[in-house]
This record gives C-alpha cells, sequence and structure tokens, in this order.
C-alpha cells in the first residue's frame, strides 16, 4: 500500500499489493497449480480488475497481516492443496487453486484466487478463479494437463493429447520501484512424449513436468502455482503469497515479533515486503518517529499592590515575575496541552487607609511541564507580599497588571 506525501494531521492513505499463496500441482498427467489471487491498489488488480481504491490508514492503529504459504503437490489420489491467503487489515487475497490429478484422484482443477489446471482425461470446465484477483485454469485434453490459472490471463488448456497447457500470465507491478510480475499460473504436466515441458506464467508459476523431467515448485513470494507432475511421484508445491506496503519515508513501520520482512527506499518512499509470517495475528503499526522540542514556559506576572489615594502612607509592593522553565523534550504525533497564564490584576487606590493587593497572575503549562504564576504585591500597610513564581513586594503606589507569554 502507498501512503502518499503529506501532512500528518489527519489520516493517511495507503496502497498494498497483496498475493495469496499458489496452489499446489496436481499428481501423474496432472493440472497446474492456480495463481494466488491478486489485489491491489498501486496498478491494475487480477481477474482483469482495475486497480482498487486508496486504502485509510489512522496512525498509532495495528493492522492484521497474515503472509499466505502455497499448496503442497498432489499424490496417489489427491489433487494438489489450495493455497493459503494472505491478508493485510481488510484486504485478504486467496490461496490459489490445486491442480486436478489422475488416476483416482479429482480430476478438475480447484476453484481458488486464480483456480487449478484439470488433469488429463477431463476436458470440461477447470477450477475457478476469484472475481477481481484471477482467473480459471486450463482444461486437460487425455495424458496432457491444463495450466493453472494466473492472475493476468486463464490457464491455457492442454493440446493434441500429449502437449500440456502453460500457466496462466500473472499481473505486473511496480510498487518496489521495479516492474515485477506476480501471481503466474503452474504449468500442466505433458504426456506420452518427451515434448517440452509447458512453462509457467509469468510471475513465478511453476514449470510442468514432461517424461524425463520433475515439476517445479512456484517461487516463493509471488503466489505462482506449481507444476503439474507427469508420472509417479508428487506435483510441485505452490510459492508463498507476498504483501507489500508502501509509505511516505516521513513515517516508521513497527511490526509484530512474527513478521519477516525487508525495507528499501524509493522515491522517496519506504518499501516495507513481508515475506513471512509465524501466526495469523501478526500486525503492522505506522507513527511519525520521535522528535526532540525545544520549549520556554512562562507564567504570568502577579499585579503590583494598591496604596492610599492621600495621606503620607507608605508605597505598595510590586507583583513578581511569572515563573520561567525551559528545555527540550521529546514529543511524538499527538495532542499536547498548552495553556497561557494571564497576568494578575494591579491593586485598588483606597483613600487614606492603604490599598488592596493585586492578583496572583496564573500559572502557564505545556504538555507536563507548568510555571507557577508571579504572586501578588500588597497594598499599603499590608505586610508581606504572596509566594508564586517569583516573590512579591511587601507593602510600601497603584499596581499594573502582569503579562504573560509562553
Amino acid at each position: 500500500y502507498e501512503i502518499p506525501k503529506r501532512d500528518w494531521s489527519s489520516d493517511v492513505c495507503s496502497s498494498d499489493l497483496v498475493a495469496g499463496g499458489g496452489g499446489g500441482g496436481g499428481y501423474y498427467y496432472a493440472g497446474g497449480g492456480g495463481a494466488g489471487g491478486l489485489r491491489t491498489n498501486a496498478g491494475p488488480s487480477g481477474g482483469g480488475a482495475i486497480s482498487e481504491g486508496a486504502f485509510t490508514l489512522s496512525l498509532g492503529t495495528a493492522y492484521t497481516i497474515t503472509l499466505g504459504g502455497g499448496g503442497s503437490g498432489g499424490g496417489p489420489g489427491a489433487a494438489g492443496t489450495s493455497g493459503s491467503n494472505s491478508v493485510f487489515s481488510t484486504v485478504t487475497s486467496t490461496g490459489g487453486g490445486g491442480g486436478g490429478s489422475n488416476p483416482g484422484g479429482p480430476g478438475q482443477g480447484k476453484n481458488g484466487g486464480s483456480g487449478g489446471g484439470n488433469s488429463g482425461y477431463l476436458t470440461g470446465a477447470a477450477g475457478t478463479g476469484t472475481a477481481s484477483q484471477g482467473y480459471a485454469g486450463g482444461s486437460g485434453s487425455l495424458y496432457a494437463g491444463g495450466g493453472g490459472g494466473g492472475a493476468g490471463a486463464v490457464g491455457s488448456a492442454g493440446t493434441g493429447n500429449t502437449v500440456g497447457g502453460p500457466g496462466g500470465i500473472g499481473v505486473q507491478s511496480s510498487i518496489t520501484g521495479t516492474a515485477t510480475y506476480y501471481a503466474g499460473g503452474g504449468g500442466g504436466s505433458n504426456g506420452q512424449t518427451p515434448s517440452p515441458a509447458a512453462p509457467g506464467g509469468q510471475g513465478g508459476g511453476g514449470t510442468g513436468g514432461s517424461w524425463g523431467s520433475t515439476p517445479t515448485a512456484g517461487t516463493a513470494n509471488t503466489g505462482g502455482g506449481g507444476g503439474g507432475r507427469t508420472s509417479s511421484g508428487s506435483g510441485a508445491a505452490g510459492g508463498s503469497g507476498v504483501v507489500i506496503l508502501k509509505a511516505d519515508s516521513a513515517l516508521i513501520a513497527v511490526f509484530s515479533g512474527g513478521v519477516t520482512y525487508s525495507a528499501a527506499t524509493s522515491g522517496g518512499f519506504t518499501v516495507y515486503t513481508i515475506t513471512a509470517t509465524s501466526t495469523t495475528s501478526e500486525t503492522v503499526t505506522f507513527a511519525l518517529p520521535l522528535a526532540t522540542a525545544e520549549y520556554l514556559v512562562l507564567a504570568g506576572g502577579g499585579g503590583g499592590g494598591g496604596t492610599a489615594s492621600s495621606g503620607s502612607y507608605a508605597g505598595a509592593g510590586g507583583g513578581g515575575a511569572g515563573g520561567y522553565r525551559t528545555g527540550s523534550t521529546t514529543i511524538a504525533a499527538s495532542t499536547y496541552r498548552v495553556t497561557v497564564g494571564a497576568g494578575g490584576a494591579g491593586g485598588i487606590v483606597d483613600g487614606f487607609s492603604g490599598g488592596s493587593p493585586g492578583s496572583k497572575g496564573s500559572n502557564s503549562v505545556f504538555s507536563i511541564i507548568t510555571s507557577t504564576g508571579g504572586g501578588q504585591g500588597v497594598g499599603s500597610y499590608q505586610g508581606q507580599g504572596s509566594t508564586g513564581g517569583s516573590g512579591a513586594g511587601g507593602s510600601c503606589g497603584g499596581g499594573e497588571i502582569g503579562r504573560a507569554h509562553v
């Protein structure tokens, strides 16, 4: 998933490529395994679908990641095993269908992200693909197995009774910065002649077996299907799936302990390629890195005390300065409390009996850093000033309103 550069004051959009595990090839004149389904919003998805819409990520939220394994090859009486699903949050790509087997086994390819190819002797419909993820497998032709479906095309049918069908092509994506095919179908097996082996679909599909050659497995981390086997032995396994995430380099991705991944930069983005997960509950969380901020927090000053309006009385005290704190602290992308403390009001002039005291300044706050408001000055003949951010003067003029800054 691709996260565009932007300010980080709200949720961000992301793009991904998610391929399910490829299906295993069948046994004995067998069909190739279907490719894992492919979904992406960084280009066309599988099954002829257009690019999916942007995925909205909330920073600090943990999103589930599961990497689908490839299915095992089929044996006597058993078709190839379908691959497992790959998951990123709400995006699930279905594992590819297993290839059909002979003798005694299910000859029809299995349904999946892309469908498995039929074994020889079965000319009907092969395994179907999942809408907007992949295509169907190919039908068989006597001794020739059909190719497994790919994300980009239907698997080819076996031909001439002996020539296995090639696997369907995958879908190309440049999410990593390099154009790469993913999710190709496995080739079907050849019949009773030493014909060239049927190729797997571009995008990791395994080659089908022939007289004199064994089938090959789907390529790991492409979702490619495994090749079908011609003679006794097992079909080839499908390739494991892949999850690729592409994020602005300003963000960091924090993965849970069971995730195996690599990271590379491309054009101001970081590309995370997930190649294995140990459980179905692994996660990734995107966040902004911590930063160091310098601060200066100055509280409101205390108001000066008032004095008498006439007579030979003593002067009033001045208000104390607001408390002053400065330094640096580590911050993350979050909301922090900020309060600017008001200055205290000055005391009132009061006839012959002495003026009233001023008011204390108010505290200023940034996060957990608090600077205390200045103490008020007292009026004539009222004694000691109050304690504050800075101490105020005692009694002995009209007071002034203090000022605050943060």
